[in-house]
């Protein structure tokens, strides 16, 4: 399969033969194989070694949503005949066009081993049931995390989104345990048992772990709290992936809430200067956006891959539990940072400032009207259920963006459950006219 057993407890010295010998292997495969790198690479003859990789060009979504628009339905960096591909996805097209994902029988099994280990290191063993509630519909986030989930030995309730009276009566009849879920999803379900499960608390569920990826909010210490508090349960950042990548390579431990890096073995990162693309040290300290390589993939391989993601590395030490891979947070995407006369913004810093008030529900919206250049944040919050009307609410909350992040905010306080229930992912930032 091409994986090492164990390989997120292994040291940098001990894996770099692996790598090197797995990027011999894959650089071949690419060069002779895909015409999508054929043309970006211009002749020119990928190096040997990793470290040297950033001699070859970045490549990036638009490329690859423009190479699937000239050749679909798969693009011209499929690098393997249509035959060896077992299963097709579908992005969720967050971002833009949904984009079409081809896997074979290896990438398959490599896809779910990478992503068992995340879930494995966030606290989910056999013996425990583990209700799976994100979209099947062709997006990774529903069968293949659902691999994922089943690979670390636990039972594994395949629900997916709606119905949620029955999801509810499913996980006090079956005995769930834990929840995979977007860490938005709890409110819509709180909601829910509120309006139509009066006697319920959330805590009655009992759930004892959730599971979250597919979107920012989990660094945020008040949001986790709330979920103990609310919940009964320990929130665990179990899942993030980048669809065209991996859908989940990168989870938390029991340990430490950072994100740790669990594909050394079949994925290769590197940090880049989101401006300029200038290569950066992937050290502890360090900011940037990460950009990936695929070691080992057969039918859409992925060199210098800019994930959009920016992100702070904390720790390359070994961690507690014994994981040795980087340990990071996402400060957010590319595409959702909002200049504010100067200061670059992302919503999981609005979010951390929204949250820490209780007269609120923890939901928003960076309401965007036009292009840039913007002078102010419009920040659109909902009042807490039950809570009262109080005009203090949207000044308190424009001193405490102006005091903590320098940018001007105008705040829009709307009633409580004025916005849309959101089982997928939640789009925070809403971009019009621009």
């Amino acid at each position: 399969m091409s994986l090492v057993p164990d390989a997120e407890f292994m040291d940098a010295a001990t894996l770099q033969a692996q790598q090197q010998a797995a990027w011999s292997i894959q650089a071949a495969h690419i060069s002779a194989h895909s015409s999508f790198y054929q043309a970006l690479w211009k002749g020119m003859t990928p190096p040997s070694d990793l470290r040297d990789l950033p001699q070859l060009p970045l490549s990036d979504k638009a490329q690859l949503r423009k190479s699937q628009a000239e050749h679909p339905p798969f693009g011209d960096y499929l690098a393997a005949p249509r035959d060896r591909a077992v299963r097709l996805h579908r992005t969720s097209g967050t971002t833009g066009q949904a984009m079409n994902l081809a896997l074979s029988a290896r990438d398959c099994a490599i896809t779910e081993n990478v992503g068992g280990r995340c879930h494995r290191a966030a606290g989910l063993r056999p013996g425990m049931t583990v209700v799976h509630c994100l979209n099947y519909q062709m997006w990774m986030g529903g069968l293949t995390d659902h691999m994922t989930l089943q690979a670390t030995g636990a039972l594994v309730v395949p629900f997916g989104v709606g119905s949620t009276d029955l999801l509810i009566r499913t996980i006090r009849e079956v005995g769930v345990n834990a929840i995979s879920c977007t860490p938005s999803y709890p409110a819509v379900l709180e909601r829910v048992l509120g309006e139509r499960f009066p006697d319920l608390a959330p805590r009655d569920l009992g759930l004892k772990i959730g599971l979250f990826g597919g979107e920012p909010g989990l660094d945020d210490p008040a949001l986790r709290d709330r979920l103990r508090t609310v919940w009964g349960m320990e929130p665990r950042n179990a899942n993030y992936g980048v669809s065209d990548v991996f859908s989940n390579f990168a989870a938390q431990c029991e340990d430490d809430t950072h994100l740790h890096f669990m594909a050394t073995d079949v994925l290769w990162p590197e940090l880049i200067d989101p401006d300029t693309g200038a290569p950066l040290t992937l050290e502890a300290g360090a900011e940037g956006e990460l950009v990936l390589t695929h070691l080992v993939r057969d039918c859409q391989p992925l060199v210098r891959f800019r994930t959009g993601d920016i992100i702070a590395i904390d720790h390359t030490d070994t961690c507690t539990c014994g994981r040795t891979g980087f340990r990071f947070r996402v400060i957010g995407r590319s595409d959702d940072m909002v200049v504010v006369r100067g200061l670059n913004l992302f919503p999981t810093m609005v979010a951390a400032i929204v949250n820490a008030d209780p007269r609120l529900s923890g939901e928003y919206r960076v309401i965007l009207d036009g292009p840039p250049p913007y002078d102010h944040l419009p920040l659109h919050v909902e009042r807490a259920g039950g809570s009262v009307d109080d005009p203090g609410v949207g000044p308190a909350l424009e001193a405490a963006i102006k005091r903590q992040l320098g940018a001007t905010a105008r705040v829009t306080v709307l009633p409580p459950d004025s916005f849309p229930l959101t089982e997928g992912k939640t789009r925070r930032v809403i971009r019009r006219g621009t």
